[in-house]
């Protein structure tokens, strides 16, 4: 027998860390020697990029919210108008379509139809340009590349998509933006998901936001309907292969999915009758974390194991499973069953469960509005972002209650700050309509890429990222080159990032044949600026090394000023301390040591990992300012010349694992022998009669 839970009376950015820099691409190697190398081994690499936190002031909400708009529902809304997304997931995801390269990288995926000329062309085409991108074979690339267009000719779609992508990039043919728009257009205007996702994106860059917001907001609802989509956290989870100019070896491992030795550890305690490793197991399977496959099969399965072993979490997942169909087949009234338990267990989540089927009417015995809306601020009252986004959807439609636009605004935007991706569409939707709050189509655009994005477009990163995890450079950088295409900014920067680390081998493809180094640089730095624009600012700080230094481009400080400025504006401390560095030396902007003084205090502000080269640079600062001219200061500014060669003995000998050792013993050694040797003099200078060498 089930116990209807009861209702109680009363339910009681983060900064980013200062980076080392290439040379002095923080431009602060100087003063001694010494506190040169110092510096390089003790300052943290960076962190990754601020998430979005959504922030409004009073003025972004309408004076008059409660007025009527032809965009609302009628008053007396229904539950039948509960959402705007289907309730049933689809068995088999339809926005997988043809055009897509999906079932092409996986083989448990059925082909796509290849029944007419260009169908078979677009397949072949896709399939052989992939390969050849993996063993770095320009001629079969070349050709596949010929494939491709020759199906963009019969008006196949999907090729026309591929095209613009490599006429865009510039991949066996001229650069041409122009030419790559209008590809994306016909695609687009044909259906294809994937050129909208660039349109947007291109419309987005432009600030042409009558267009782009359009397209967002169709791919956004998409992108809620489709398989792809239940709740956080999101299924494909967008990795960094770096950070800051290393490597991100511990995001890397956490993705290997069951080659993962933490998964294999938490997989043999669940075998062995753990119950929070069963749930944990569970958890990985039905959300696709960690680099694994989404297998509700799986989860069911470790979730019912830990329901056993008495891990209550787990019951509230269960009835989801139970009420979406997932693994299992779809019955509400164990779904119900299964949420019930879950809420008596203080699963505050299950409310909105029990909510939803009172609503809908499903599993119970009848619709319930009242009920539905007492269980929904039972999971508010709790902090569960869905109950604040069901709470602002009754309130919004008049469902259950009277109808207060202002209410419903407060509540989704709590959910937005939880990350709830169906309250970013429907705040995004209040801004393009101009409802509740102020018309912004800017801000519109911006919510509705971020769930755009979640689409199922967006499954090439999983390959992309197995590809670099086995190894397979070029197949993992044509992926992200994609997905850079279509405006995802992590892989703006991860397919940068892998152009600057293996620019020396065979992965990239340029106009004719491999790329040139120019090329290369030139590619690279179009993504990382792109990537600046969308908020990374360890790209802002890349694009202004490479104007600092003239890699790839021609030296510029006035550039590298701006790029400095764009991360600066983002409250980067590396930034304010090379500001400061370029007022000091009068290198793109004016000299004025009080300016630089004011960036170098600006940064230790903002970050204290800044202090100790800080506290260098102002030494220089003072050392400039009283001895100008003298022979210590034509030292410093002799560092940078010296640093490389200093910088690549640091590498290659100290950095070495067994020379750290070492040097380190050694280092103890030394710091042993002058402390005993201080003492020893220390004991002199107060017993003068006592000769030099007798025991003390």
């Amino acid at each position: 027998m089930v116990t209807i839970p009861k209702i109680p009376n009363s339910l009681q950015r983060r900064g980013s860390r200062l980076a080392p820099p290439p040379m002095a691409g923080a431009l602060h190697r100087r003063l001694l020697l010494l506190a040169v190398v110092t510096f390089a081994a003790l300052l943290p690499r960076a962190a990754a990029v601020r998430p979005f936190v959504l922030v409004l002031s009073g003025d972004d909400f309408l004076k008059d919210p409660s007025g009527a708009h032809p965009s609302l529902p009628s008053a007396d809304g229904d539950a039948d108008d509960w959402d705007d997304f289907a309730d049933d997931s689809p068995a088999t995801d339809p926005l997988l379509s043809p055009s897509s390269w999906a079932p092409l990288l996986d083989p448990t995926t059925p082909s796509p139809s290849d029944d007419s000329p260009s169908d078979a062309l677009f397949v072949a085409g896709t399939r052989a340009m992939i390969s050849a991108a993996s063993s770095g074979d320009e001629a079969a690339f070349s050709t596949a590349s010929a494939q491709i267009e020759a199906a963009a000719a019969g008006g196949h779609p999907g090729a026309q998509s591929a095209l613009a992508f490599l006429t865009g990039a510039g991949m066996t043919r001229p650069v041409s933006r122009s030419r790559a728009f209008l590809l994306h257009k016909f695609a687009a205007d044909a259906g294809d998901l994937q050129s909208k996702m660039a349109l947007a994106y291109s419309y987005f860059r432009q600030e042409m936001y009558e267009e782009a917001v359009t397209l967002y907001a169709e791919l956004a609802e998409a992108a809620l309907t489709s398989s792809l989509i239940s709740k956080e956290p999101p299924v494909i989870e967008p990795v960094r292969l770096h950070s800051g100019t290393e490597e991100n070896k511990e995001a890397l491992r956490k993705s290997r999915g069951e080659d993962d030795e933490d998964f294999q550890i938490t997989e043999y305690q669940a075998q062995r009758g753990n119950a929070a490793a069963m749930y944990k197991l569970g958890l990985l399977y039905y959300y696709g974390l960690r680099g694994l496959r989404r297998d509700y099969s799986k989860s069911y399965h470790w979730f019912s194991k830990a329901v056993e072993k008495g891990d209550t979490r787990a019951m509230e997942l269960l009835g989801e499973i139970y009420a979406r169909g997932a693994g299992v087949e779809r019955n509400y009234t164990e779904a119900y069953k299964w949420l019930v338990l879950a809420a008596n267990q203080q699963q505050y989540s299950a409310y909105n469960g029990l909510g939803y089927l009172y609503v809908k009417g499903y599993g119970v015995e009848q619709k319930n509005l009242t009920k539905a809306k007492e269980y929904f601020e039972i999971a508010a009252e709790n902090k569960e972002h869905g109950g604040y986004y069901n709470l602002g959807v009754l309130h919004l439609k008049g469902i259950g209650v009277k109808r207060d636009v202002m209410t419903a605004c407060n509540y989704f935007l709590r959910a937005v700050n939880a990350g709830q991706p169906k309250a970013i569409y429907q705040v995004a939707k209040l801004f393009q309509k101009g409802i509740g709050l102020k018309r912004n189509l800017h801000m519109a655009t911006v919510l509705y890429k971020s769930v755009a994005e979640r689409g199922p477009w967006s499954s090439l990163s999983r390959w992309a990222l197995e590809s670099y995890l086995k190894g397979d450079i070029g197949k993992s950088l044509l992926l992200y080159s994609r997905m850079a295409d279509l405006g995802y900014e992590v892989a703006q920067s991860n397919a940068a990032w892998i152009l600057d680390r293996y620019g020396e081998e065979h992965i990239c493809m340029g106009e004719s044949g491999l790329c040139t180094d120019t090329e290369r640089h030139l590619r690279a730095h179009a993504l990382w600026w792109q990537a600046s624009e969308q908020g990374n600012e360890h790209a802002a700080l890349l694009i202004g090394d490479a104007y600092y230094y003239g890699r790839g481009v021609g030296r510029d400080y006035e550039r590298a000023a701006e790029a400095y400025m764009h991360a600066q504006s983002q409250s980067n401390a590396q930034a304010m301390f090379n500001l400061g560095y370029m007022h000091e030396h009068g290198h793109g902007l004016p000299l004025d040591l009080h300016l630089a003084k004011r960036y170098y205090d600006q940064a230790v502000e903002v970050d204290s990992a800044a202090k100790f080269p800080v506290m260098l640079a102002l030494t220089s600062l003072w050392i400039r300012k009283n001895y100008a001219g003298s022979f210590v200061v034509h030292f410093i500014d002799s560092l940078p010349e010296i640093y490389p060669v200093v910088e690549e003995w640091v590498e290659d000998v100290l950095m070495d694992e067994g020379n750290a050792t070492i040097l380190t013993l050694f280092a103890c050694l030394v710091t042993v022998l002058y402390l005993r040797e201080r003492q020893r003099r220390q004991v002199v200078a107060e017993n003068p009669q006592q000769p030099d060498g007798a025991p003390n």
